[in-house]
């Protein structure tokens, strides 16, 4: 599946990123990128889509990460820089509005992740401290938009990136979801489980088995996502085309384990209708709660659920701010929006913008769950971060394959071609809404509103740029885009 690659060079450039990041410390930044919102809050949700077969989506969304993980690897092994999808996009097809949209696109995927990771915290702040909260309820919007704002304050503060401090978010993460797999073995042990559950399928509406697996599949793939962003970490590894490879599979495999688990694990303890009932709770604080009964587990466990949710969403803001904040930079999209603070050398204006629309997002789901039709907030927003990154993905396959025909001097891992073809086929059928049920086909509407703002923005510099400034509107360093170090040498305009 690959060929042998040799050591890339160690040194960074005089003005580049120091490169820190050996083995273990990628793998598990890796493993901590992947881990977060998606399982502490869409368990629930799944095992709603096909009852106690909960596993098999989480199953099949490994998979297909998986596929497109061989791909990420080849690439950024052949172009180690930070710049992502929209650099792989752009080396391949050179069109700018293409390349518009992928980064754009991957931007509001990390809005929608943090507003889903906003959603979360609300109800495991809820399942803590006892308040009750009903779902879609003005107390659950108020904790939502006050964490939020929190998210943006700290991001606005700045937020220095260190991989020792990430090291300890992912074992705390970690640690809640092995607390549900432990707590579940304790209480097999004392006859709670009742493991015919797990392979029973149920569907509602009496969909198919294929549809209602695709559907919750879509769902479960948000749980996965997060390994792409580890190739912005490609300048500041000792050796990102010797250790990439083995530990992205390494940390993809360990999630996919740790996910399976958790499902199988959900099922057996807790009645699936108990596990998507809202007002219950979330569904791992009643596993935890249902396990071990007479253990304050319970108790504990909703504040490790905030702290993962809580560290997911600052992630997610951060990367959002940061990208926008490098599309106006490169020219893209208004230049106001890369105004940096002049004393905490933040990108301010980006921050308010993309927290603005968080908000926006926030308020539409959960006053729609308020109502008997509408689809659960951290599902809709789940669902729609999973549809924004599988289309990113299909094109990142594709890209792939037509870079193939442009070889680089060095060795670099490589993948088969069919997998990738395979990776853009899957990633390219989840992301339609033949794989959607009706109550998610509302993904569609908030993705296409947030892409549609991102196009009129950028037609408005366009227009600016074309009649006033008579310069023509193009990425002007693709590689630079994902520049999130303000303060760093790139450029300001």
């Amino acid at each position: 599946m690959s060929q042998d690659v040799t050591r890339g060079d160690a040194t960074a450039p005089e003005h580049g990123l120091r490169r820190v990041m050996g083995r273990k410390l990628l793998l598990l930044f890796i493993v901590g990128d992947i881990l977060g919102t998606g399982v502490y809050a869409l368990t629930g949700s799944v095992a709603g889509e096909v009852g106690g077969a909960a596993w098999a989506p989480f199953l099949i969304a490994f998979a297909v990460a998986t596929l497109t993980a061989f791909s990420y690897l080849e690439l950024v092994t052949k172009y180690p820089q930070a710049a992502g999808a929209a650099l792989y996009t752009h080396k391949a097809f050179g069109i700018h509005f293409v390349t518009f949209i992928i980064a754009f696109m991957v931007m509001s995927s990390g809005i929608t992740s943090a507003s889903t990771a906003s959603n979360a915290f609300a109800g495991f702040l809820s399942d803590g401290f006892g308040l009750g909260l009903p779902t879609g309820g003005t107390g659950q919007l108020f904790i939502a938009l006050g964490f939020m704002t929190l998210v943006a304050l700290v991001n606005f503060r700045g937020v220095g990136e260190s991989v020792k401090a990430n090291v300890v978010l992912t074992l705390v993460e970690l640690s809640g979801l092995l607390l549900v797999i432990f707590v579940g073995m304790w209480g097999m042990t004392q006859g709670r489980a009742d493991f015919s559950r797990v392979v029973v399928f149920e569907s509602p509406e009496d969909k198919g088995v294929f549809l209602a697996v695709t559907a919750a599949t879509t769902l479960a793939f948000f749980a996965m996502v997060g390994f792409e962003d580890s190739v912005n970490m490609a300048e500041e590894c000792e050796d990102p085309i010797r250790d990439f490879p083995k530990m992205m599979i390494t940390g993809l495999s360990i999630t996919g384990l740790i996910y399976v688990l958790v499902a199988i694990t959900a099922v057996a303890m807790v009645p699936v209708g108990d596990l998507t009932d809202p007002d219950k709770g979330s569904a791992l604080t009643q596993v935890v709660a249902a396990g071990a009964p007479n253990l304050p587990f319970d108790t504990l466990f909703p504040f490790i659920g905030m702290f993962a949710v809580a560290n997911s969403a600052l992630i997610n803001m951060l990367m959002a701010s940061r990208l926008l904040y490098g599309l106006a930079n490169q020219g893209v999209l208004p230049r106001s929006f890369g105004k940096v603070h002049p004393t905490r050398r933040t990108p301010w204006v980006s921050i308010i913008v993309t927290t603005l629309i968080s908000y926006g997002l926030i308020v539409y789901v959960v006053r729609a769950n308020s109502t008997e039709e509408g689809a659960s907030a951290v599902s809709l927003l789940g669902g729609t971060t999973s549809l924004l990154l599988l289309i990113v993905f299909a094109v990142v396959n594709v890209a792939l394959l037509v870079l193939r025909r442009q070889p680089v001097e060095h060795q670099h891992f490589r993948t088969k071609a069919w997998l990738a073809v395979l990776g853009a086929l899957t990633c390219a059928y989840l992301a339609g809404p033949w794989a959607r049920s009706s109550e998610q086909q509302e993904q569609y509407v908030i993705a296409g509103g947030m892409i549609a703002v991102g196009v009129v923005l950028s037609f408005i510099t366009w227009l600016y740029n074309r009649t006033v400034k008579h310069e023509h509107t193009e990425f002007e360093h693709v590689e630079e885009l994902d520049e999130h170090r303000p303060e760093g040498p790139y450029p300001k305009r």
